[in-house]
């Protein structure tokens, strides 16, 4: 289950919604994803440019976790894909991991806060697409929600970083961060951890509050003196959804 920031959407599932299908192709769906993984790479070498301007360190960095980040989704393919095409969704998720990793330049480098905060944002308000494209073009698959899973996470790690790097907060910004990562641990050893959970759109608007909170904090003196309430007071609403989660699966293990 995706712990991680998902865009909470409001497109319903009904019969009468429109499919939005990629034009017909006979590139196999290897090739599809290799073809989007190098067009992926001048995404985030622009974006990473456009933050961190035209220097070796920006692209050395960018171009390591774009190589990164492009090999655990082919190793993530490779371990099965049952449509014979990519499809939108995952292409939006792609996207997504394009423009996130770009963020890394903000990590070695001087960068405009308000540029990461634009970047960012389109990153954010894209998740709310993926998924539902991929439902509405029966594209549904463990790769795609495997790959938003760590996409998503990532996106929280590099803003944390970044919000850390930029001196807008403390390490208690990983407050934010490490429960995911915690609830996976535990998972390993527990194992009635990694049974599906239902839906909850509560869920999904602390994961979004989360994210929105990451990006406010980007921007150094934008939040002042609260940025260390804000992040106190959005760990504990993630603390306690999956405080929530964690005995629903515990009443409910074998």
């Amino acid at each position: 289950m995706n712990y991680t920031a998902t865009m909470v959407t409001y497109f319903a599932d009904s019969e009468t919604a429109p499919r939005v299908a990629l034009p017909p192709t006979k590139l196999s769906p290897v090739a599809q994803l290799a073809l989007w993984l190098l067009a992926g790479s001048v995404v985030t070498f622009a974006s990473a440019a456009l933050l961190g301007g035209v220097q070796p360190a920006t692209f050395i960095v960018s171009g390591v976790g774009y190589a990164a980040s492009a090999g655990f989704a082919l190793w993530l393919f490779r371990r099965g894909f049952p449509h014979p095409t990519l499809g939108a969704g995952n292409l939006v998720t792609l996207g997504r991991m394009a423009l996130i990793i770009s963020l890394l330049a903000a990590l070695f480098g001087p960068v405009h806060p308000w540029l990461v905060v634009a970047v960012a944002s389109v990153a954010l308000a894209l998740d709310g697409f993926d998924g539902w494209l991929a439902r509405r073009n029966d594209r549904v698959s463990r790769f795609g929600e495997t790959l938003d899973m760590e996409v998503d996470s990532a996106f929280t790690v590099i803003l944390a970083a970044s919000a850390l790097v930029a001196g807008t907060i403390g390490p208690v910004v990983f407050l934010l961060v490490l429960p995911r990562y915690v609830f996976v641990a535990a998972s390993w050893l527990l194992p009635w951890l990694a049974a599906s959970l239902p839906e909850s759109m509560t869920r999904k608007v602390i994961c979004v509050v989360q994210v929105i909170a990451l990006i406010a904090l980007q921007v150094p003196g934008l939040l002042g003196i609260f940025s260390t309430a804000l992040v106190l007071t959005v760990g504990a609403a993630l603390l306690w959804s999956f405080g929530r989660d964690v005995l629903w699966l515990w009443r409910r293990r074998p």
